[in-house]
C-alpha cells in the first residue's frame, strides 16, 4: 500500500465524549487503532477541528453548535491512544482556526508548514485515501468529497466513523457511494 494514506478526521475528545459526543466514537477510535496497527507502513494523516473561543460555529455567535475543540483543550486533543500516531506535525492538519470562517473539511485545513493536505499527499506520491473518523455526516464526508474532487481515489472506512445522528449517517454513505467515494 506504498501509494495509499489514511486520514483520521477528528478523532477527538470533544466529539468522542465531549460536548459533542458522537454515536459510536469509542468503537470508531478502537477500529481505527486496530487498522493502524494492522498496516503500521500506511501514513497517517490527522485532521483537528481547532477553533478559538469566539468561533462563529458555536451557538453564542449565532452558530449552531455548542463550543467544542477549543484551542488549548482537553477537547481539542487527539484519543491519547491515536495520539502516539500523530507523531509528524506536518501530517496534522488544523482546520476551523479562522473565528468567522466555519469549515467542515479537514481537505482545506493547513499544517504547521502552512501546506494543504494536497500539497503534502502528492509530495508523498499518494493515489488511494483511505478516511476515516468523526462525524459521517459532516466532517468526514467533506473531507472526502473535497480529496476526491481533487483527483484521488478514495475510500471511506465504514467500521472507523462515529456520528451525530443513525440516520443522518446512513444518508451520507449512500451519498458518498453515489458520487464515487468507495464505502468499505
Amino acid at each position: 500500500m506504498k501509494d495509499t494514506a489514511l486520514v483520521i478526521v477528528d478523532m477527538l475528545y470533544d466529539f468522542i465524549d465531549g460536548s459533542l459526543a458522537c454515536q459510536g466514537a469509542d468503537e470508531a477510535v478502537a477500529k481505527t487503532l486496530e487498522f493502524i496497527q494492522k498496516h503500521p507502513d500506511v501514513p497517517r494523516i490527522f485532521v483537528r477541528d481547532h477553533h478559538p473561543a469566539n468561533h462563529c460555529s458555536f451557538a453564542a455567535q449565532g452558530g449552531p453548535w455548542p463550543p467544542h475543540c477549543v484551542q488549548g483543550t482537553h477537547g481539542a486533543e487527539i484519543h491519547k491512544d491515536l495520539e502516539p500516531y500523530a507523531d509528524d506535525e506536518g501530517l496534522i492538519f488544523y482546520k476551523g482556526e479562522n473565528p468567522a470562517q466555519e469549515q467542515y473539511s479537514g481537505y482545506e485545513g493547513l499544517n504547521e508548514a502552512g501546506q494543504t493536505m494536497g500539497e503534502v499527499l502528492r509530495l508523498m506520491e499518494i493515489e488511494k485515501v483511505l478516511v476515516c473518523g468523526i462525524a459521517t455526516e459532516f466532517c468526514v464526508r467533506n473531507t472526502a468529497e473535497d480529496i476526491l474532487k481533487d483527483g484521488f481515489k478514495v475510500t471511506v472506512l465504514k467500521d472507523c466513523l462515529a456520528w451525530v445522528d443513525a440516520q443522518g449517517h446512513v444518508k451520507a454513505i449512500e451519498e458518498m457511494k453515489h458520487e464515487g467515494i468507495r464505502v468499505s
